[in-house]
């Protein structure tokens, strides 16, 4: 835990000094138990730079053959990734999911699904406010500004631009604590969760530049 500390440290110092990373909105940030982080989604490093944005560790999918290499894998294990299959419905993956939201560990969930281009947010899937609902915690949203240039999707190289991390306060699900999550409920989170996300992400590329 000390050793992850360090290079947690070290990781966050060099992004800071190279992407002048920042991160708006900390005092938000639950600091006890589990929660969904739903951030915008344009770049590839959009997940490990979440890994460095909160103070606690958080965990997040990638696709499976992002671990073949032993390297790369080593790399994103220290950052919190754990392997999905893209290719049908990964039970093995969820229950990893479910297990580490039970935990009381952050996970990330990009409501887009998928890396977009642009300035505006595409239709948002229902997975982090299923997820929130189902397991009765809270949704943080997040706005990133910058990522997609320092890392466009199709490049592999890292360009030095300023990014922005904007932490939207948290949404907390309108459901008993026992019983079905109505269809209701999930939909008015996910249109909640648009509208932090909208004005958050604004913000962020407004301060990112």
């Amino acid at each position: 835990r000390v050793a992850r500390r360090a290079m947690w440290l070290t990781a966050r110092g060099i992004a800071k000094v190279y992407l002048r990373f920042e991160v708006v909105g900390h005092e938000r940030v639950p600091d006890t138990g589990a929660f969904v982080i739903a951030p915008v989604h344009r770049s590839a490093i959009d997940s490990p730079l979440a890994a460095m944005a909160f103070e606690r560790p958080v965990f997040f999918m990638a696709k499976g053959s992002a671990f073949a290499n032993p390297w790369a894998s080593r790399a994103l294990k220290w950052f919190g990734a754990f392997p999905v299959s893209r290719d049908g419905t990964d039970f093995a993956a969820i229950r990893t999911f479910d297990s580490l939201i039970h935990d009381g560990h952050p996970v990330v969930v990009f409501p887009e699904g998928t890396r977009k281009r642009g300035d505006t947010l595409e239709d948002l899937r229902d997975g982090p406010a299923f997820i929130a609902a189902r397991q009765r915690v809270p949704i943080v949203p997040v706005g990133i500004g910058g990522t997609d240039r320092v890392l466009p999707k199709g490049s592999r190289i890292l360009r030095p631009r300023k990014v922005v991390y904007v932490i939207g306060e948290p949404i907390y699900p309108d459901v008993e604590l026992e019983g079905r999550v109505p269809r209701r409920v999930i939909s008015e989170l996910t249109e909640e969760l648009r509208e932090r996300l909208d004005e958050i992400y604004a913000d962020a590329r407004s301060r990112a530049g």
